[in-house]
């Protein structure tokens, strides 16, 4: 029996006329099943390409290695556009910019202890089976030559029951690792992994969040203020991605005086805004705001920034306490942000600059926003999780009477 598939979902897969998802295939392709239920191609698409990674089939960390670019930049940029047409929202969106390969700076590897030693790698697609990556096309090569010490490393810290979670981010002065899911921390173990981080140059090193090894500050830089986060802190997750959207933010706020940065993180746009505007910074997660803050008063040239830890799916910042502020910066979690975004939207900001990794939510924030008397601009797609199902993007909100 031969399926043709017609469409590929926003998870990457295919769909053919009442069957379906198959991964690794795409609109047009006819396919048969072999007795695994796996699919086999019969005619393929003029997009296949044989995919960059020897790793594709195995790894689970990317879907769609097997379209080549244009595809996925159309399938990435469309998964906005129908978001946004599921509300009745039509704007511009921009041709969409992604990250180059060997640039992922922000990782969450895994790691395994074994018989003769560890392996270190990605999980297999839905499966909790470790891949072990040598050839890995997306992370960049600082983090790849560090995976010998990564066994190393876990060969030392885990329990043989249950793998480690290796949250890396690159900084300026090396990798900053934070181990997760560790046995319980004995002194000498220790003092053994602190010895090897700091033998192969990493920058800091954490067991379970706890600083037990510090050759240098993991700084990252935002504009002119260079911050230190808190171990496995989320960060953008391309250089090339932080430069893009913060481009957009800027293009977003024009020549705002006063702006108000909502789920600011560790400063990522609160920072480089405050080169020409006042910035109050707002995020839930207290040692976030704390590195914002220090990174501010270390920098030189800013503008105030005023640093706040606030909760704002519970306590939202309300109109009456927004009446100074002429725009706004907001970048929530994958959830999005509905209750802030009903009481930014009830304010008198001019603008808002938004930035979304999750199209869905940002298509029903957009509403409320639309609703409130704003029209969206331009969107951004932003794609620094290439080869990935997940897309990102920046957008820019203005009271209708402005645009």
């Amino acid at each position: 029996m031969t399926l043709k598939i017609t469409r590929i979902t926003a998870a990457g897969e295919g769909m053919a006329e009442d069957a379906g998802p198959f991964p690794r295939v795409l609109p047009g392709e006819e396919i048969t099943l072999g007795p695994d239920g796996a699919a086999r191609i019969v005619t393929p698409s003029a997009h296949r390409v044989k995919p960059p990674c020897r790793h594709f089939k195995s790894c689970g960390g990317c879907a769609m290695q097997h379209a080549n670019d244009a595809f996925v930049a159309e399938w990435k940029t469309n998964i906005i556009r129908t978001g946004l047409a599921a509300r009745g929202i039509k704007t511009e969106i921009r041709p969409i910019l992604t990250s180059p390969p060997h640039s992922r700076r922000r990782a969450t590897l895994h790691g395994k202890r074994t018989k003769s030693g560890a392996m270190v790698g990605f999980h297999a697609r839905a499966s909790d089976v470790l891949i072990e990556v040598p050839d890995c096309q997306l992370l960049d090569p600082t983090i790849m030559a560090a995976i010998p010490a990564l066994e190393e490393l876990t060969v030392i810290a885990a329990s043989r029951k249950a793998p480690l979670e290796l949250v890396i981010n690159l900084s300026d002065n090396g990798i900053d690792l934070d181990m997760r899911g560790c046995k319980p921390v004995e002194p000498q173990a220790s003092l053994q992994a602190a010895a090897l981080a700091d033998r192969v140059g990493f920058a800091r090193l954490a067991w379970d969040g706890e600083v037990i090894g510090l050759r240098a500050p993991p700084a990252q830089q935002f504009g002119p203020a260079s911050v230190t986060p808190p171990p496995g802190a989320f960060l953008q997750a391309t250089a090339h991605g932080q430069a893009v959207l913060t481009a957009c933010v800027a293009e977003a706020l024009g020549d705002a005086k006063q702006v108000v940065d909502l789920f600011a993180g560790c400063g990522t746009f609160a920072l480089p805004a405050a080169q020409t505007t006042e910035v109050w910074a707002l995020e839930g997660e207290a040692d976030l705001i704390h590195a914002l803050d220090q990174g501010w008063r270390q920098a030189q040239g800013l503008k105030k920034v005023t640093a706040e830890a606030r909760d704002l799916f519970r306590r939202p910042v309300l109109p009456s306490e927004l009446r100074k502020t002429d725009a706004a910066i907001i970048d929530p979690p994958r959830a999005g942000a509905e209750a802030q975004s009903i009481e930014l939207a009830a304010s008198g900001v001019a603008r808002v600059a938004a930035v979304s990794c999750n199209p869905v939510t940002f298509a029903r924030d957009a509403e409320i926003f639309i609703s409130g008397g704003y029209s969206l601009d331009w969107v951004q797609p932003v794609d620094q999780f290439r080869w990935s199902t997940h897309v990102e993007l920046a957008a820019q909100f203005t009271r209708a009477h402005m645009a």
